[in-house]
This record gives C-alpha cells, structure tokens and sequence, in this order.
C-alpha cells in the first residue's frame, strides 16, 4: 500500500512528531522514507549583503534536519533518501512527492488557531489541499506547544 513515506521538515518539534509517525508506517509497510527539507528561497533573497552566509546557513539547518531523520529511521532499519531543496515549502513539497511517486505524505502541524494561522498560512494546510496523494497530519502535542 505504502512503498514510498516523504516526510518534510523544517526541524520543528511538530516535524517531528510526524516522523515518529512516518516511521511506524514505514516499518509496517516496508516502506522507505523520503526525508525532505525545503529552504525557502524567498526569506533571504531581497538580502543583498551576506546573502550567500544566509542560505549556506540554511543548508546547513535543513541538512541536520534530514540527517535526525535518517538516523532515527537507520535505528528501525528504514531505508532513507535524504534531500534539500531551494523553493517555495509547499510548492516543492508537492513537486518532489509528484517527482518521486510518493505514496503518503506525513507532516505535522503547528497548532496555530485564530488570526495566527489566517495571517501565517499554512504549509500543511496547503499540501493537504493540492496533494495528488493521501497526506496524514500529526499535531504536536498540546503540552509540547
């Protein structure tokens, strides 16, 4: 049912939680795990000074992310692809898991409510919206948040 599980991070404690997901299905499928981390193009590219030291900064973040991934499932014996992109977070998301016939997509959540998320947006919100393929949503815990 489930061969390919892309789970995209920003390295948040609500990615997180989606991973731990992502890997019990995985497990349960026998599935391999595409981690993804999106660094968004937009947030230093009206930088002109150090813009450069931004985005390698960046990769670097998005690198550490994808690397817990890839450890936390190495430790339940899920095979992992690990990628880092440039683009807009949702828009990539969906292109990679169009690119790389994903078969689920498992994200987790802010939490945000009220003026928050109508102002902020929402990447899952947006993925769960446009997606081709089932996307399951995890929330961060309540006392996590």
């Amino acid at each position: 049912m489930y061969d390919r599980i892309l789970v995209p991070t920003d390295g948040s404690p609500a990615a997180d939680a989606a991973v731990e997901h992502a890997i019990t299905i995985a497990e349960r499928f026998g599935a391999t795990l595409h981690a993804l981390y999106v660094i968004d193009a937009t947030a230093y590219s009206s930088l002109e000074a150090g813009s450069q030291m931004v985005a390698e900064a960046l990769e670097e973040e998005g690198d550490a992310a994808v690397d817990r991934i890839a450890e936390a499932a190495a430790a339940a014996d899920i095979p992992v692809v690990e990628s880092v992109v440039s683009g807009t977070a949702y828009r990539s998301i969906l292109e990679y898991a169009d690119e790389h016939d994903i078969d689920l997509v498992v994200m987790g959540t802010h939490g945000r409510r009220g003026i928050d998320r109508y102002l902020l947006g929402s990447v899952t919100e947006r993925v769960v919206r446009t997606a081709d393929q089932p996307v399951l949503t995890v929330r961060l815990p309540e006392e996590e948040q």
